[in-house]
């Protein structure tokens, strides 16, 4: 039976400002609520010093307390800029407009608020045992070592995620201009400095570095007040020469909070309890707030306490999931700030600035125009031409500009020869104005498909019919740059076409697979037969035969496919190679046949025309293939020649566990970039022109590929341009589709983001 939606009697465990809000508000719709707020610190004890809050939250607050919010409106200290400064050098981004305010006085205005709305404030005291038998709603807002969490982790699936960094909360005794970030290169390691106004006197300072350079520089060994000491001599410049203030500050490990779900009955966890978000993006109290203005007023909409608890987190979870997405990205970034140090000036600022994929290329613009047209210059942009219309040059091979049309298999040949779908699709792609497109993986052999609809390049009639629609692409679009991306199924072969049941095996007509271990791909999946060494000889043929018939058929640029599970992605991973001969153990030995068909294709293949392999720089499953393992793969191949790394993750067992979202595998690029030297190639959920240029900008990686947008859009960089307001070098219309270029507007697909408070 449903519980009334009206809870009489509501106890609030923990009183941060997520908890008092909460109470404040559901007291204001009902003064007949009974509600109390046990706290077990005093008052005054709180960690941190300043909060900063977003237009937006002000303004929820502003409409469902404007009590509260004139309070803290009165207090308010407000700037617009951002300060960088690196090696010496200051950069300032403006634009961004953040408020900011000391969390006591904000806890102070909320228990004022508290009381004279008649909520019983309990200070130094534990929450009662058994709360949701005496009380019809309990709001578990107890911080992210919850106890209620802890008690019912069984219902509410809770995932906590350590990470690499250890940091501090700490004041200086004077405001800072701006948002700053300093970044200091000790003997030590890297550390960094966050910092930010709070009031008229005084500012937060957080100190971050990763754990290993925090037990370099002794930090695990002395008190805090020490470490602390220390840390105001590193930043002195930043600080002014002053000293750093510290509240009983520890040294800690941010860890990432979160559950599966978000209620329990009458109980329902509100703020760090049920989620977190790393400082860095300034979301923890904004967040908390946040969930305090929706629970009340879900519990105001709804006819049942259920209904209305089931709603709240139905409406909270996708928001607190963009902006942990927004926090992971950011946290990942200082972590791993090493590999960027040596980036231009600008370049480095921008790339700190657009870290969290929240600011972006064209949001900047219209904060800081002058910061981003510098920004351009530096980076080579000539004046009004937007980074993805720069070209890119490899060997003897000069792309018109940054996009690449992505391999996709379209299932759609007959006996591996592309026909009139393949010059219709690889055309317009080609008509549409990416510098770069890629036919899907065409098979070396009939075993080596994936599906029977699956191209190839086996034999003479698909090699004349390759050159069909290479020749359209030269002779219908100049400039465009065809490639071919060649592979081997190896296990996930002889399956059915993709929209009839993808990666399940044919209903009849199966071939044999082959694998470098017997392992199927799924349960349901043929168990491949392992490879012989005669059989590796043979396959290595059969990738050079085919790269020798792609030359022919006039292909610009040759990939070798070793990602997704197929036949070389096979031998690169521990999960799917457990062969104990030369070609499977160690990274060394599981690279050596995909090296040995590289080293083989490279030499049939024209010397001024480049290769590039794609690989999957993260298996997404446990005793897999990790980021570090990309890197080792990812320089492997340049030594042999590589002239670009496309930087795909996943698909290498069924069993995998992605982490979805927006750019999501583009960090793997950036750190294979910087790490090796070698160009690389971003792809995954990259969707927008401003994702692009914001992405090449920042020096995270020299080409972006696009599949699904390709899809919707086959002249998609054509209206890139068009949107952008661009015709210059770069970007190519046919004769016949010029006219369209100077048609009218009437919307924007990818209008620009609105301006946000929080601008990190």
């Amino acid at each position: 039976m449903e519980r009334t939606v009206n809870p009489l009697r509501v106890a609030v465990i923990g009183g941060g400002p997520g908890g008092l809000h909460a109470a404040a508000l559901l007291k204001r719709l009902d003064p007949a609520r009974e509600i109390t707020v046990w706290e077990r610190n005093a008052p005054d004890d709180t960690f941190g010093f300043g909060v900063v809050l977003s237009d937006e939250t002000l303004g929820g607050i502003e409409h469902a307390d404007p009590v509260v919010f004139a309070a803290m409106q009165s207090d308010f200290v407000r700037w617009d800029d951002i300060d960088i400064v690196h090696r010496g050098v200051r950069h300032t981004s403006g634009g961004h407009g953040f408020a900011a305010l000391g969390r006591r006085r904000l806890l102070e205005i909320l228990h004022d608020r508290c009381r004279a709305l008649g909520v019983d404030l309990r200070f130094r005291t534990e929450a009662p045992v058994g709360l949701a038998e005496t009380h019809d709603l309990v709001i578990a807002a107890d911080g992210v070592n919850s106890t209620t969490r802890g008690t019912h982790a069984h219902v509410f699936r809770p995932h906590v995620t350590p990470h690499h960094c250890r940091y501090i909360w700490l004041a200086a005794d004077f405001p800072f201009e701006a948002f700053r970030f300093e970044i200091a290169e000790t003997e030590h390691g890297v550390m960094q400095l966050h910092g930010y106004p709070y009031a008229p006197d005084a500012s937060t300072v957080i100190i971050e570095m990763r754990e290993e350079v925090w037990r370099a520089a002794g930090f695990d060994e002395v008190p805090a007040r020490e470490s602390t000491e220390s840390c105001a001599k590193i930043f002195a410049d930043a600080l002014r020469g002053r000293p750093l203030r510290s509240n009983n500050s520890a040294w800690t490990t941010f860890r990432t909070v979160v559950n599966e779900r978000w209620s329990h009955g009458s109980t329902v966890l509100l703020g760090d309890a049920a989620h977190t978000a790393h400082f860095s993006i300034g979301s923890g109290t904004k967040l908390a707030v946040e969930d305090a203005l929706a629970l009340a007023a879900c519990l105001e909409e709804h006819p049942s306490l259920e209904r209305a608890l089931a709603a709240y987190e139905a409406e909270r979870k996708p928001v607190v999931a963009s902006t942990q997405r927004a926090a992971r990205a950011s946290l990942e970034w200082f972590e791993n700030l090493g590999l960027h140090l040596d980036q231009p000036p600008r370049q480095f600022a921008f790339n700190l600035l657009t870290r969290s994929r929240r600011v972006t290329h064209d949001n900047l613009r219209l904060r800081d125009a002058r910061f981003t047209d510098s920004v351009e210059r530096e980076f080579g942009c000539p004046p009004g031409t937007p980074p993805m219309f720069t070209p890119f040059r490899m060997r003897g091979l000069t792309l018109r500009n940054r996009v690449v049309v992505s391999p996709m298999d379209m299932y759609s040949a007959t006996d591996g020869v592309p026909g009139d779908f393949h010059l219709v699709h690889l055309g317009a792609r080609a008509l549409g104005g990416a510098g770069l497109v890629m036919t899907e993986m065409v098979c070396v052999s009939p075993e080596g498909r994936i599906t029977p609809g699956c191209t190839g390049l086996w034999n003479g009639r698909q090699t004349e019919a390759w050159k069909r629609i290479t020749n359209f692409v030269h002779e219908r679009s100049p400039g465009t740059a065809i490639g071919v991306q060649l592979g081997h199924s190896g296990r996930k072969g002889s399956t059915r076409l993709m929209w009839e049941g993808i990666d399940e095996p044919l209903p009849e007509g199966n071939w044999p697979v082959v694998a470098p271990s017997p392992l199927p791909y799924k349960p349901s999946s043929q168990t491949p037969r392992e490879l012989s060494r005669a059989q590796l000889t043979d396959i290595r043929l059969q990738f050079t035969q085919a790269a020798w018939r792609a030359a022919r058929a006039g292909f610009d640029l040759l990939e070798l496919h070793c990602a997704h599970g197929y036949l070389l992605s096979g031998f690169l991973s521990p999960l799917t190679n457990r062969r104990t001969d030369a070609y499977g153990g160690s990274l060394a030995r599981r690279l050596r046949f995909p090296l040995e068909v590289f080293a083989a294709v490279r030499e049939v293949w024209p010397q001024e025309r480049p290769m590039t392999v794609r690989v999957s720089a993260t298996d997404w499953a446990e005793g897999g293939n990790t980021a570090e393992d990309a890197v080792g793969i990812a320089r492997a191949f340049a030594a042999h020649g590589a002239d670009a790394i496309d930087v795909s993750t996943g698909q290498v067992v069924a069993e995998e566990q992605p982490e979805y979202g927006r750019s999501y595998q583009t960090p793997y690029a950036d750190r294979i970039r910087h790490e090796t030297g070698v160009p690389v190639i971003a792809v995954g959920a990259i969707s927008s022109w401003d994702d692009v240029n914001s992405l090449i900008l920042a020096g995270r990686t020299d080409l972006c590929a696009l599949a699904r947008p390709h899809l919707y859009d086959p002249h998609w960089t054509l209206h890139a341009a068009a949107e952008q307001g661009y015709d210059g070098p770069g970007v190519v219309w046919p004769d016949p589709y010029r006219a369209g270029s100077r048609r009218p507007q009437t919307g924007r697909t990818d209008a620009p983001k609105p301006r946000l408070t929080l601008g990190t």
